[in-house]
């Protein structure tokens, strides 16, 4: 049986759903002021929203007492929550500490596979595939704090045998949200719109659509069974 570990929204364990797409004129999160935000889903601790600058999450804690009251702020809800995520994180580093010890390879005798190009442009990916009669892969990950994103990039996308695969039948999307590294503001609103626009709320999620954008099948989260076992997902969400 294959197991699935993500991160953000789904990982908090304290996930609702009541207040997509409310609209606020202002958020005020301690110091910080966001206009023109869309609220997107909370959790126990976080709030998580749009707004013209990309997507963000915030501290319920952090927020005016009757914001508070409006997200159902409980805090011994969210000190569990706090709890159960630093458990998630704790038991990650386990079974990273149990994986065996890998060596580099001996470059001497194999050149390193190459690394299918992974692109930030969703309609230029569309066209592409039109013209080369492929499909279209979005990876929706948090590239540099999300730790089953990066475990998945580890074991499945930077792999040869994936990466030999998608030079034959796949275009790449990178729809990332990261917390540490900068992105343009464009790129955040684009990426933003994608994943409005693919209803996507926990990382990592894949995300498989023809040459028109239309949606084949989706995995959200992590899954066991490495390269050979996502790649065979590919092709039964394709029907190839």
């Amino acid at each position: 049986m294959k197991r699935k570990f993500f991160c953000a929204l789904l990982l908090a364990g304290f996930y609702q759903a009541a207040v997509a797409d409310e609209k606020l004129a202002v958020l005020q999160v301690g110091s910080e002021i966001y206009s023109n935000v869309t609220v997107t889903s909370y959790s126990a601790t976080d709030v998580f929203f749009t707004y013209p600058g990309g997507m963000a999450n915030a501290k319920i804690k952090k927020l005016s007492p009757a914001m508070q009251k409006y997200f159902h702020y409980n805090p011994e809800k969210a000190k569990a929550a706090e709890l159960q995520h630093a458990a998630g994180n704790i038991k990650y580093q386990e079974q990273l500490a149990q994986q065996p010890v890998l060596h580099p390879p001996d470059m001497s005798r194999n050149p390193a596979p190459s690394r299918a190009l992974w692109r930030s442009d969703f309609p230029g990916a569309l066209k592409q595939a039109q013209a080369e009669n492929k499909l279209v892969l979005l990876d929706f990950t948090g590239s540099d704090w999300c730790p089953w994103c990066i475990k998945f990039d580890q074991d499945v996308l930077s792999t040869g045998k994936f990466n030999a695969y998608a030079g034959q039948k796949l275009e790449l999307v990178k729809v990332d949200f990261p917390r540490h590294t900068p992105l343009p503001d464009d790129q955040r609103q684009a990426n933003a719109a994608l994943a409005k626009q693919f209803n996507v709320d926990g990382y990592p999620t894949y995300v498989l659509v023809t040459a028109t954008g239309k949606e084949l099948g989706r995995q959200v989260g992590y899954q066991e069974g490495g390269p050979d076992a996502f790649t065979a997902e590919l092709d039964k969400f394709s029907g190839r």
